[in-house]
C-alpha cells in the first residue's frame, strides 16, 4: 500500500443526483489518486522504467498540467497562453525535460515547479467548472472542433485514468507500493 492511502474518502462522492456533481467528484477522484501515486517521494519521481522511454510520474504531472491547462483555460474560457511544458517544436517536452530521466540536482525544483502548474491549472479547471451557466458551455479547440465541459469532463476522467495506471507502475517500480 502507498502511505496516506485514502481511497475511502476519494471514492465517497455521490453515485446519484446531478450529472455535474458526478462527474466533478469522479474527476477530482482521479486528480486525487495521481497526488496519492506520486506522495512521498523526491528525486525519484523523475525515474524512468526502462530506456528509451521518457515516461516518469514527474513527466505525468507536468504532462496532465498541460492537459489541464489546454482544455479548461485555453479551449473552454478562450484564454491565450503556451502550454507549460510542451510545444508544438517538443510536443512531448512534459515527458522528455522532466529530470532527464534520473535523479539529480535540478529535480526537486523540476517538481515543485511541477505541481506548482499542476495546481494552478487544477484550480482555474474547478473555478471555471464551478461557475460555467452548464454543462453545454463550449468552447473550440483545433483537435475535435466544438466541445462541451460536459464531453471536457469526460475527456479528463479518461485522461487521468489511463494516466493513473501508468503511475501505478511507475510507483511500483520504483518503491514496491502498491494501491488503488
Amino acid at each position: 500500500m502507498i502511505p496516506g492511502d485514502t481511497s475511502e474518502r476519494r471514492f465517497s462522492g455521490p453515485t446519484t443526483g446531478d450529472e455535474r456533481s458526478i462527474l466533478t467528484d469522479v474527476l477530482e477522484a482521479q486528480r486525487a489518486t495521481l497526488e496519492l501515486k506520486c506522495a512521498g517521494l523526491g528525486a525519484e519521481l523523475a525515474l524512468r522504467p526502462v530506456e528509451p522511454s521518457t515516461l516518469s510520474l514527474l513527466g505525468l504531472v507536468r504532462h496532465l498540467a498541460d492537459v489541464e491547462r489546454r482544455w479548461f483555460r485555453q479551449v473552454l474560457a478562450g484564454q491565450e497562453g503556451p502550454a507549460r511544458f510542451s510545444s508544438a517544436a517538443d510536443p512531448d517536452g512534459d515527458f522528455d525535460f522532466a529530470g532527464a530521466g534520473r535523479p539529480g540536482p535540478g529535480t526537486a525544483g523540476a517538481a515543485k515547479e511541477a505541481w506548482e502548474a499542476w495546481r494552478a491549472e487544477v484550480a482555474f479547471a474547478r473555478a471555471f467548472t464551478a461557475a460555467a451557466p452548464d454543462l453545454d458551455a463550449e468552447g473550440e479547440d483545433g483537435w475535435r472542433g466544438r466541445v462541451s465541459l460536459r464531453w471536457v469532463l469526460v475527456h479528463m476522467i479518461e485522461e487521468y485514468a489511463r494516466h493513473n495506471g501508468h503511475a501505478d507502475l511507475l510507483r511500483e517500480r520504483i518503491d514496491g507500493s502498491v494501491g488503488v
